[in-house]
């Protein structure tokens, strides 16, 4: 118990970043200040990622819907599946884009009135309600979730990583703060121009993801040589998963998720077990049932799958890459390395014990809190003007202001 408070302790001291707060009151404000701070909020989340799409971002974002709700958040989600036409994103047909939004998502703010405005993604809907927010001078935060130019890069060599980050920058210095999960995307954000960065971590089911699921009936993989590597997320390019397909590993190799790679992949490595998708119950019986669990990426921001594999008793082996380089090193739940054959078998000799006690220290209370202090634009005077001017905007008696 001492040993999961203390690795609780230290967690939120390795993602804390000091804020200070030098405004002064409004008079006129008869609630006390931490009254102010501390109420339940109207929160409108905007996002190009939700159900139903199944990935990391998606997860994170139901999970903190659901835990600011538990808390007494009023929070209203703007997303792909309301009613808009939608265009197959190319490459990612799964992911639809959202057409002619704007109008609806000008009179979706004056219905709700929001008191805080978080838009998460950099698609469609994310870009017009960006625009009604400088357009009506409302405050907004942002979260950077994907490492875009990388991705696109990974598919579009001719778009140079910098065309990408220049987007990027573009989109996200537009906002009060920009919400990233790790300290390593803090700095290589920081480094390319980004400003207002802030930390907000993720959190982990560890319920559902438990070492207990290990081993019933004998296993998922009775019927195959040990160990087992396995791998769990999308089937494309710019997961680097033939990174980990390439290894001289003994026993078998793994791989569970749909993706644009599936099919070219499974021919082309005939000797690795590719499950297709998995979830729920099922998918936490693979990752307990696998000796290590591998990722190869180095363009994703976090890996909620690195939490749920050692939540499950499972190490992880990773490149020394946001995400993994975070997470992994020092622990005693995994390795991480340059070189992933290395991290691989050294990922073997870790105590699956220890790895669970590790996951336990990421809550995603803790991320709803930390995601919910981070919505607080500054400084309060103006904010507190910005939220009446939205609600003018919506009282039929008043002329509208645009």
């Amino acid at each position: 118990m001492l040993c999961t408070v203390t690795l609780r302790v230290c967690r939120r001291m390795v993602y804390s970043v000091e804020m200070t707060d030098t405004h002064t009151e409004d008079p006129t404000d008869i609630r006390d200040a931490d009254d102010q701070d501390d109420r339940p909020q109207r929160i409108m989340l905007v996002t190009d990622a939700w159900e139903p799409q199944v990935n990391g971002v998606v997860r994170t974002l139901t999970r903190t819907v659901e835990e600011c709700r538990a808390m007494g958040h009023d929070v209203e989600v703007i997303h792909p599946g309301l009613g808009y036409k939608t265009w197959p994103l190319p490459t990612y047909p799964e992911i639809q884009l959202a057409m002619g939004a704007k109008k609806d998502i000008k009179e979706r703010f004056q219905a709700f009135e929001p008191e805080a405005i978080h838009i998460s993604t950099e698609g469609t809907l994310g870009l017009a309600a960006r625009k009604v927010c400088l357009d009506w001078k409302l405050p907004f935060s942002t979260s950077y979730h994907t490492k875009f130019p990388e991705y696109v890069n990974a598919r579009f060599p001719f778009i140079p990583l910098s065309a990408g980050y220049s987007f990027m920058r573009w989109f996200h210095n537009a906002g009060g703060r920009l919400m990233v999960a790790t300290p390593s995307m803090r700095d290589d954000l920081e480094k390319r121009g980004f400003k207002n960065i802030t930390p907000w971590a993720r959190g982990v089911d560890t319920e559902l993801f438990h070492p207990s699921r290990r081993g019933i009936d004998g296993g998922l993989f009775k019927d195959l040589p040990g160990p087992v590597f396995l791998y769990v997320g999308r089937v494309a390019v710019e997961k680097n998963i033939e990174a980990f397909l390439r290894l001289d590993l003994p026993g078998s190799k793994v791989v569970v998720g749909p993706g644009p790679q599936l099919e070219e992949l499974t021919k082309k490595y005939p000797d690795v077990h590719f499950l297709g998708s998995k979830s729920g119950e099922d998918l936490a019986r693979h990752f307990a049932d696998a000796d290590v669990f591998v990722f190869p990426s180095l363009t994703d921001t976090f890996g909620l799958v690195i939490l749920e594999a050692m939540a499950c008793g499972t190490p992880v082996a990773g490149f020394l890459a946001p995400g993994p380089k975070d997470l992994i090193p020092n622990t005693g739940a995994g390795w991480a390395s340059d070189d992933l054959q290395e991290a691989c078998l050294k990922a073997l000799e870790m105590d699956r014990e220890r790895c669970r006690e590790y996951a336990e220290g990421f809550s995603w209370r803790s991320c709803a809190e930390e995601f919910v202090k981070n919505l607080k634009p500054q400084p309060k005077p103006e904010r507190r003007k910005i939220w009446q001017r939205i609600r003018r905007l919506g009282r039929p008696e008043k002329k509208p202001l645009f």
